[in-house]
């Protein structure tokens, strides 16, 4: 069976070392989407590392999803109290993980654990959060080694400054046009 062209699209952009930008109305599938890469990675090689980086309020919904669609994955929350991450970030350092879902809040105070892994994919949902490059969030994402990024909005943003979040190499001047 072929896979659905939206994925197929997301999986070209992978094997051209090329991140991607989902920018549609909410309610149109970007999760799901995500989600589909994400398993077909998994399904590529083992040991393929993937990070989610999402509102604080919607992370319980990405693990509903990821236990909806791709319960074989060992999808671990990263959040809540200091003591509460650290035990989780002990899972993580031992490997003991495919998948991170975790806020913008924590990826931030926890940027020197997380920066540390090759992550395979990385999925930053809300991300007209990033668009201004001097935030801290859009500074500490650009610090993680990734092989692909993809990130999502359903809120217009101006590509070229999601082009720099999302290529760390790709700094040069462009023309900035809103989708």
């Amino acid at each position: 069976m072929r896979a659905p062209t939206h994925l197929r699209w997301l999986i070209h952009l992978y094997h051209n070392n090329i991140n991607g930008i989902l920018a549609d109305e909410m309610g149109l599938g970007k999760t799901v989407q995500a989600i589909g890469m994400i398993a077909y990675l998994a399904e590529q090689a083992k040991g393929n590392k993937s990070c989610v980086i999402v509102p604080k309020s919607v992370v319980s919904n990405w693990m509903k999803e990821f236990a909806k669609w791709l319960p074989s994955l060992r999808v671990l929350m990263i959040g809540g109290t200091k003591e509460e991450r650290a035990a989780q970030l002990k899972d993580v350092k031992a490997g003991n993980f495919d998948v991170i879902v975790t806020s913008f809040e924590v990826v931030t105070i926890e940027k020197a654990a997380l920066k540390k892994i090759q992550w395979r994919y990385m999925v930053i949902d809300e991300a007209h959060r990033i668009k201004n490059e001097n935030s801290l969030l859009s500074q500490v994402v650009r610090e993680f080694n990734t092989h692909s990024r993809l990130l999502l909005t359903g809120t217009p943003l101006q590509v070229c400054v999601c082009v720099r979040c999302v290529c760390v190499s790709c700094m040069c001047a462009c023309e900035c046009v809103s989708v």
